[in-house]
């Protein structure tokens, strides 16, 4: 019997027009979506994907971009074990459902779908991920305990505090998360045709009941979500 296989997703279908005809320049950089954007001279995709290279169990990475999309391969040129499939969905959800569909694992393989945007992960949080998730019946997911006091705000326009929440249980969920292919499809799948809100794959999961381990991250493998992340990012890339 063959030992299950490791694969990683990485969900790129945000692309615009502009994306289509040109790598990122020094001009045209605030123009490309997030992910072909550079950072420190190279586009994010790449640093994202090259981060999940750095384990050699780790048998492909597989991106999942929009129909059409060019940009992507030529962002990802000469990186080895990775390949672009042109199979994006509307939603993050139904990205990552095609991706696993195309893919055509086994249920007991395993999957790590990551976001493009995250491209510091440390190499040796995505070991930490792997060796927990192996030998837990579900997998997980990094995530970073809440270090800040955190409130919950009355609904606009007043914007003021209506209370505190206690931090002691609460986690920042972060990427790579990593499942088996089958539960992870079924899950999905589930979660879509009953509508539910899902912002990652542990969503769905839990959705299903389901418990996913959590697993320390790092604080270097933050999402740049906001403008200024990308000065931050590349202060310490």
């Amino acid at each position: 019997m063959t030992s299950p296989r490791i694969v990683a997703l990485v969900p790129s279908a945000g692309v615009g027009a502009r994306a289509q005809s040109q790598l990122p320049s020094a001009t045209s950089n605030a123009a490309m979506p997030k992910q072909y954007r550079l950072l420190a001279g190279v586009p994010m995709l790449y640093r994202s994907v090259n981060a999940l290279l750095n384990d050699p169990r780790i048998e492909q990475v597989r991106v999942i971009v929009a129909l059409g999309d060019l940009l992507a391969a030529q962002c990802l040129a000469g990186l080895p074990r990775t390949v672009c499939c042109p199979s994006g969905g509307p939603t993050r959800a139904q990205t990552v459902l095609n991706g696993l569909k195309d893919a055509q694992l086994q249920p007991q393989d395993w999957v790590l779908v990551h976001d493009a945007a995250r491209p510091g992960l440390p190499a040796e949080a995505l070991k930490r991920l792997i060796d927990s998730c192996l030998s837990h019946e579900v997998g997980g997911l990094l995530a970073m305990p809440v270090a800040d006091t955190v409130k919950r705000s009355h609904p606009l326009p007043q914007m003021t505090v209506q209370q505190t929440i206690a931090r002691d249980s609460l986690w920042l969920a972060q990427t790579p998360q990593m499942f088996r292919a089958g539960l992870l499809e079924q899950a999905l799948s589930t979660a879509i045709e009953r509508n539910l809100s899902m912002t990652d794959e542990s969503s769905a999961l839990e959705a299903a009941g389901h418990a996913p381990l959590l697993v320390q991250g790092s604080a270097l493998n933050a999402k740049v979500t906001w403008p200024e992340d990308f000065d931050w990012v590349q202060s310490w890339l």
